[in-house]
């Protein structure tokens, strides 16, 4: 499987930039924001309410923004079919960094944002 041109990657350190570059667009990123935060909050409501189910549909509700997006934003195929933990570390990091604000200096870092 190779990322926008290029070769598999090796380890996590190859992966992050490949990564960042597939959610290029910030309209698929806000989708994944959006999936990330409706993943967690059920998450959070599957604990408070005691509902099992609430924690088995979490995945579904975090996915299918971030995965559409790339099929119809970004026009790419998800790194989760290919990588999926490294995919799912990389976007609670992308998730963190766009909470602690730092997500554009590390966009600008890779050469995925343009100043």
């Amino acid at each position: 499987m190779t990322f926008r041109g290029q070769n598999t990657p090796t380890d996590y350190a190859a992966f992050w930039p490949i990564y960042l570059a597939a959610h290029g667009k910030p309209a698929t990123r806000a989708w994944h924001f959006a999936g990330t935060s409706a993943g967690i909050a059920c998450l959070a409501a599957a604990v408070v309410l005691g509902d099992w189910r609430l924690a088995v549909a979490a995945p579904v509700i975090g996915y299918l923004p971030a995965w559409g997006s790339h099929f119809l934003i970004e026009g790419n195929r998800p790194a989760t079919f290919g990588h999926p933990l490294w995919s799912l570390a990389s976007d609670f990091r992308m998730y963190g960094l766009w909470l602690a604000g730092r997500l554009e200096p590390e966009l600008r870092r890779h050469g995925i944002v343009r100043s």
